[in-house]
């Protein structure tokens, strides 16, 4: 007969059976207040023997449905604790306990028992469980320290090459030159320095969480009024990695090739709204939305002509190749590839926006971009617009670094541009106070040697520079042969075109009542040296008549995208 059928004919019921000091086990509370209330005693409820726990007591029958985690509790590290061993070996011992070990008393089926040791036993316990704790935080702060350093050397990754490194680094005389930064692509970055953080995102960041795309651009941020993103035909293809240089190019698919067709039947019909209809059916067709930009901009629609560039710039974005880096420098796409020439363009546009719009140091991270494409070419000549973004961000130290680099292989003291920039710029950081008296006599002193050399190498752009400033200039100066009528007249066509793009976009420059003063003191300067018979101004004045005899195509492309007039109205017939 079974144990349950004989307890029900002796009328017993379940848990009343009488126990022996062996099973007197006790729930040791790991607690603060089991350590205030004293040891205590209460009655034990031993756990059903055959399933592996018959060493675990409770005070309570509903405390059992937590009974792994009581004697996970009672183990440390593989290791029974010391309470639990205390209870084995005093089950053990029936006869009487040891001296000084508890007094137990027992009246029928109750039995109530005092353990002097059991709030020292908690004790242990609780230690236990508090270096448990400080090992899980310590490990919980190695392993956070771990993913702050992970994300240190991501950062510093991206900052110095971008995100990804299709070959080994330029040489330190370009990197730094030609890098680009990305947080300074965005021009929030920059107009959150000007009016703060609240005022040029305050509308923007409940818009952008409902906004889903497909991937995360650098160059410009998805609006929710564009269409819906989907692949209009358009990759990109790394064609060679040679000597530290990864050379790219857009492909166009056959879809994209008909859409092109497209668009070249509708820019012959000289109809926009013929372009209107081929984006309803092509979104996101690159050349489609750079020629109805430039439409919307004839119309003085700004704003609608700055968002179909950047739909543009989008597009072109999507279809990067996994390693095209627009920060490295070490990427190379070719202008003379009708497909890569749209990047170009809208690279551009999107610049003179950004100009406009009041972001200099935004549209100089894009005019480094466009340079670092091709910087030995440079289709865009953008090293005639370059200085000029240098001075509005008021970044003296790159274009003076740009110039020391460059100057060797390159010869930028040679262009008009470079040659008055580059000193306005030692002026201007001569006019900081931050700096030790040395550093600024020794950069003022650099500054007014090379605005005399400009001033004797292109002895033209004085006189039509103080005409647009509205300054008269001195009897002196103005009825001098060098600085007179005939200097304007006697120098080259090509050189005229260069002096004309330069005094049309950065002759305001000059305004200032410190720089003219300067400028005025360097004049007179000049003078005494052509008095004295200077064979610098010879040899300047050969070098005039050898180095402009003509433009090349790319400072011709700069000035028809410039959309300079003094500038335009200098430019040889075939370009009409």
């Amino acid at each position: 007969m079974s144990r349950r059928a004989l307890r029900r004919l002796r009328g017993e019921q379940r848990g009343q059976e009488p126990l022996g000091p062996g099973a007197l086990q006790f729930v040791l509370r790991d607690d603060e207040d089991a350590e205030e209330e004293g040891p205590k005693g209460g009655p034990g409820v031993r756990v059903p023997g055959g399933t592996g726990k018959e060493g675990v007591q409770v005070n309570n029958r509903f405390e059992l449905i937590n009974i792994e985690d009581l004697e996970d509790d009672t183990v440390v590290n593989g290791e029974r604790s010391d309470c639990v061993r205390a209870h084995s070996m005093a089950s053990g011992n029936k006869a009487r306990p040891p001296r000084g070990g508890p007094e137990t008393q027992r009246d029928g089926d109750v039995i109530k028992a005092v353990f002097p040791e059991q709030s020292n036993v908690s004790g242990k316990l609780r230690k236990k469980k508090k270096k448990q704790r400080n090992k899980k935080n310590s490990t919980g702060e190695t392993s956070e320290n771990g993913l702050e350093d992970i994300d240190r050397i991501l950062e510093r990754i991206e900052d110095g090459s971008g995100l990804s490194h299709p070959g080994p680094p330029l040489p330190s005389s370009r990197k730094h030159v030609l890098h680009v930064e990305h947080r300074h692509l965005n021009p929030d970055t920059e107009l959150k320095r000007y009016f703060g953080a609240r005022a040029v995102l305050g509308e923007q960041r409940p818009r952008q969480r409902q906004r889903v795309y497909p991937k995360c651009t650098w160059l410009t941020t998805p609006k929710s009024t564009w269409p819906r993103y989907s692949k209009p035909g358009l990759s990109m293809r790394l064609l060679e990695s040679k000597k530290g240089l990864s050379f790219f190019a857009f492909e166009h698919s056959e879809d994209y090739q008909q859409a092109q067709h497209k668009f070249l039947v509708a820019v012959e019909s000289m109809e926009p709204n013929n372009i209107v209809v081929l984006l309803q059916t092509s979104p996101y067709h690159v050349d489609s939305l750079l020629q109805l930009s430039d439409a919307c901009r004839f119309q003085d629609d700004q704003e609608m002509a700055r968002d179909l560039t950047e739909r543009a710039l989008y597009s072109m974005e999507c279809a990067f190749h996994p390693l095209f880096s627009l920060t490295s420098g070490t990427c190379r796409l070719d202008y003379r590839r009708p497909e890569n020439r749209s990047f170009y363009l809208a690279l551009y546009k999107q610049m003179s926006f950004l100009e406009k719009r009041g972001c200099p140091r935004t549209a100089l991270e894009y005019c480094k971009l466009i340079l670092s494409l091709e910087p030995d070419e440079d289709p865009l000549c953008m090293l005639l617009l370059i200085d000029h973004l240098a001075l509005r961000a008021r970044n003296y130290e790159y274009l003076i670094h740009l110039f020391q680099e460059w100057e060797a292989h390159r010869n930028l003291s040679q262009l008009p541009n470079f040659a008055f920039s580059v000193s306005l710029a030692y002026f201007l950081l001569s006019q900081q106070i931050d700096l030790p008296q040395q550093e600024l006599n020794s950069t003022r002193e650099k500054a007014s040697t090379l605005i005399q050399q400009a001033l004797i190498m292109f002895p033209g752009v004085l006189m039509p520079l103080l005409e647009s400033c509205s300054v008269r200039p001195d009897a002196a100066v103005s009825g001098h042969h060098f600085f007179g009528p005939e200097a304007e007249i006697s120098q080259p066509p090509a050189l005229s075109q260069l002096v004309s793009l330069y005094l049309g976009r950065s002759h305001f420059l000059w305004k200032e009542p410190a720089t003219m003063s300067w400028l005025e003191e360097n004049v007179r300067e000049v003078l005494r040296a052509v008095d004295a018979g200077d064979p610098t101004v010879q040899a300047c004045e050969g070098r005039r008549k050898v180095l402009y005899q003509r433009a090349p195509r790319n400072i011709h492309r700069h000035v028809i995208l410039s959309e300079i007039k003094e500038a335009v109205a200098v430019l040889p017939p075939e370009y009409y």
